[in-house]
């Protein structure tokens, strides 16, 4: 019999399954090589059917998606129990991603938007209600947290595939080495390694030229009359997450005149993405007066977003708020 193959969508996007898909005519040596037993954006499958699984019948389980409500976590829980390999399979697995920066809101304040919104229909002001009793019984739907955790605040995670999404020949080469392993051809790295990226920085990948040009004004690309394309374009004023990204995408966007948005989460040996962002913005800055550095920092467009968009419920500030 083939080992068992499983991938779960949580709080996500679904761009992680887009990109399994991306892989083209290598997803035929998954279903070569393994029983799909559990997908459920691509097969009908059910959770019963997991639950009737026995423990560590599934070899790999690639696990998509934040832990925002009490269906995540208990998914979470179930796959970590039924798979003897569980990967936290993109960004928002891996730090949370965008929805994660939903964790500098408040469940009223988040329900606000989504449901007394100026495009939202809603004259009753309904709200969720997780228990609801009707003729036939008692309706359940999943509590909403208060707030996104990543996959590995909830179980333990045995590797890690960064990315926002995973970059698809990344997907292809650690499926073709899991291939191998079940070959005998190759062994498993050590348990927590991240696959399908490096340890060091985006700007190690980049080709632009770096010349430590000292800057006054942090700006958006649209504010530039004209962007040189040879040059770092952190030296050009443009806040680029390079310095504090982990590599393996390529610098696909620097390449293309877009800064790093930080995608592939933090390099390795970052202890807070934030703050190694800061440093090294603070460190092209031309001026020696902690004042004007302030000034400068502050016009930053959009400062959570630019330091955390993807790393906020996996950064230290998350110590700051109750979990659960």
């Amino acid at each position: 019999m083939k080992p068992k193959f499983a991938m779960y969508w949580a709080a996500s996007c679904g761009g992680c399954e887009i990109a399994v898909l991306n892989i083209h005519e290598k997803i035929l040596d998954v279903d070569a090589n393994f029983e799909v037993v559990f997908w459920p954006v691509a097969m009908d499958a059910k959770i019963k059917d997991v639950e009737a699984l026995p423990d560590g019948d599934i070899l790999l389980t690639l696990f998509n998606g934040g832990i925002r409500n009490a269906e995540n976590e208990h998914m979470a829980h179930l796959l970590r129990r039924k798979s003897k390999i569980l990967v936290a399979f993109g960004s928002c697995a891996n730090e949370g991603c965008i929805p994660g920066l939903a964790n500098l809101s408040s469940q009223e304040e988040i329900f606000d938007a989504v449901y007394a919104g100026v495009s939202t229909n809603n004259p009753l002001r309904v709200r969720p209600q997780f228990n609801w009793q009707i003729p036939e019984g008692e309706l359940h739907i999943p509590e909403f947290y208060p707030v996104l955790r990543t996959l590995d605040q909830v179980v333990n995670v045995d590797y890690y595939i960064p990315g926002c999404p995973p970059e698809s020949h990344q997907i292809a080469a650690v499926i073709d080495h899991v291939i191998q392993v079940l070959q005998g051809k190759a062994e498993l790295p050590p348990p927590g390694s991240v696959l399908g990226a490096n340890g060091t920085t985006v700007c190690d990948e980049c080709t632009r030229r770096r010349n430590v040009k000292m800057i006054k004004k942090f700006r958006r690309i649209q504010e530039l009359p004209e962007i040189d394309p040879t040059l770092c374009l952190l030296e050009q004023g443009i806040p680029c997450n390079g310095p504090a990204t982990r590599n393996g995408c390529g610098a696909l966007c620097p390449k293309a005149g877009a800064q790093c948005i930080g995608c592939y989460g933090p390099a390795a040996g970052v202890v807070d993405y934030g703050a190694r962002l800061i440093a090294a913005f603070a460190s092209v800055i031309d001026s020696n007066d902690p004042q004007e550095i302030d000034r400068i920092l502050d016009g930053l467009p959009d400062p959570a977003g630019q330091i955390y968009r993807f790393n906020l419920a996996k950064s230290l500030l998350r110590k700051a708020r109750k979990e659960v």
